[in-house]
Parts: C-alpha cells; structure tokens; sequence
C-alpha cells in the first residue's frame, strides 16, 4: 500500500511537471509539429514571389504590398488599427510609422515616444 501511495505521489508530480513545459512550449512561440504542419501560412519564398509580381515604382509597403510614393504613407496591416506618424523633423517622409489599436490614440503614442 505504501509503494502504491509513493507511485501516485511520483506520477502526479512527472504529470503536472510536463504538463508545465508544455505551456509554457507554447506560451513562447514553440508551436507543435501538428500545428507548424496544418498552420497554412506562406513561406518567406512565396511571399518574395507574390511581392515581385506587384508593379511599383516608389516604395512597396513590406506588410501590405501597397505601392506608395513613400514609406510612411504605408497603411496599417489591419483595418482595426489607427496608424501614427512620429516626427523626426525632417517632414512626412522621415517620420516614424506606429500602427495601434485599442484605446490607445496617437497622442499617448506620441507622449510614449517623446520620453524615449
């Protein structure tokens, strides 16, 4: 009865052990075989075949392949975001692009970055 008791004791704590490098496997970005297998996402290489076959003569925004004059007229990649332009000056076009989402406006984006 003793050994059983120790047993149960011993392979509870191997399981929650596991158990826990498992989460955090995937809490930091460590998918599974399976889910690299089923993810369909499209590889660098087709995505440089895709972006070579867009004409643009300016600049050719790398998230969205979007032909602008220059980058920071670039879009945000999704339609939920509110895109900021950070001045550097040196007018538009050297400004920094930060796209955000949320409750978060350009003005506390702006108040973030000009304490850096």
């Amino acid at each position: 009865m003793h050994r059983l008791a120790l047993l149960c004791i011993y392979s509870t704590c191997v399981l929650s052990a596991w158990a826990q490098f498992q989460f955090f496997e995937h809490m930091f970005g460590q998918p599974s075989h399976q889910q690299q297998r089923s993810s369909g996402s499209p590889s660098a290489g087709q995505w440089m075949a895709h972006a070579d076959g867009v004409p643009c003569s300016h600049y050719l925004c790398p998230n969205t392949l979007v032909c602008v004059s220059n980058p920071a007229e670039c879009p945000c990649p999704d339609p939920e975001d509110v895109k900021c332009l950070l001045p550097d000056g040196k007018g538009k076009q050297g400004a920094a692009v930060v796209c955000t989402r949320g409750a978060i406006d350009c003005k506390h984006v702006e108040r973030l970055a000009s304490k850096l």
